[in-house]
C-alpha cells in the first residue's frame, strides 16, 4: 500500500507519519505542499492520499480534484481542524474526513475502509463511480456507454447513471484494449452492447443498445472511423 501524505505543517505531517508507521504503513511519501505532491503523483501511483485542506497556493480540495483526474481510484482522506468543508470534500470525491488532532483510532478506521476499497478496485474490470451519496462498483462489461459531462463522465449502466470525475479522453485511454469505441467527442460506446445501427444525415450513425432505450448518435468522423474499425475486425 503506497500512501501520500500532504500537509504544510511539519508537526502535523510528522504526527500523521508516526501514526501510519504504527499501523505498519511504511511506504509513505511526505509532501509539505500541493505542488510537491503533484510532482510526486506524476512520477508514481498512490493507493491512498491523506490531504490537509488549508494549504497555501493550491488547497487540499483542489489538489484532490487533480489527483483524482490523474488516478480515479486513489482513496482520498481529508484531514482538517474544521468541519465546514465536509460536504464539498465528499462532492469532490473524498472518501473519508478526519478532524485534527487525528487519533490512532480514527487512522485505524480510515485504513480499514481504505483497504476494503482497494480490494474492490484492484481489478482492471471495475470502476468506482458515484450518484449522489451512493457509490457504485461497476463492472466494465456492464457499461452501455460513457458520456462527457464537463469535468466528469456519466457512465450508463442498466438501471442507473453514475458519475466519475474523469475526462472522456482519460476514459478512452483507460478502456484501450477493451471492446469500447469513441464514436463522438462526447461518447464512448460498448461494442458488445450494440443492438442495431442505422445511418442518418451526413453519414452519422444512430446506435441503439440491448436492454435500454437510449440512442447515441455518432459524429461524422466517428462514424467513418467506427466503420473502418469494424471492417478491420471482420477480416
Amino acid at each position: 500500500m503506497k500512501v501520500l501524505i500532504v500537509d504544510d505543517e511539519k508537526l502535523a505531517l510528522s504526527r500523521l507519519k508516526r501514526l501510519l508507521n504504527e499501523e505498519n504503513i511504511l511506504d509513505i511519501c511526505e509532501c509539505n505542499s500541493s505542488i510537491e505532491a503533484l510532482k510526486e503523483a506524476a512520477k508514481q501511483s498512490f493507493n491512498i492520499a491523506f490531504l490537509d485542506i488549508s494549504m497555501p497556493n493550491i488547497d487540499g480540495l483542489e489538489l484532490a480534484n487533480t489527483l483524482l483526474q490523474m488516478n480515479p481510484n486513489i482513496y482520498i482522506v481529508f484531514q482538517t481542524a474544521y468541519e465546514e468543508h465536509a460536504i464539498q470534500a465528499f462532492e469532490i470525491g473524498g472518501m473519508d474526513y478526519l478532524l485534527k488532532p487525528i487519533s490512532k483510532e480514527s487512522i485505524q478506521r480510515s485504513l480499514n475502509k481504505a483497504q476494503k476499497y482497494i480490494n474492490l478496485t484492484d481489478n482492471s474490470k471495475k470502476l468506482i463511480a458515484k450518484r449522489g451519496n451512493k457509490i457504485y462498483l461497476i463492472d466494465i462489461d456492464d457499461i452501455f456507454y460513457i458520456k462527457a459531462d464537463l469535468d466528469e463522465v456519466i457512465i450508463k449502466i442498466k438501471n442507473a447513471d453514475a458519475y466519475l470525475r474523469k475526462k472522456i479522453g482519460d476514459m478512452e485511454n483507460l478502456l484501450k484494449g477493451k471492446n469500447f469505441f469513441r464514436v463522438h467527442r462526447s461518447y464512448i460506446i460498448n461494442i458488445d452492447k450494440i443492438k442495431s445501427m442505422q445511418s442518418v444525415e451526413q453519414s452519422k450513425l444512430e446506435i441503439s443498445f440491448e436492454g435500454i432505450d437510449d440512442i447515441v448518435t455518432s459524429s461524422k468522423d466517428g462514424a467513418k472511423e467506427f466503420r473502418e474499425y469494424l471492417e478491420k475486425k471482420s477480416l
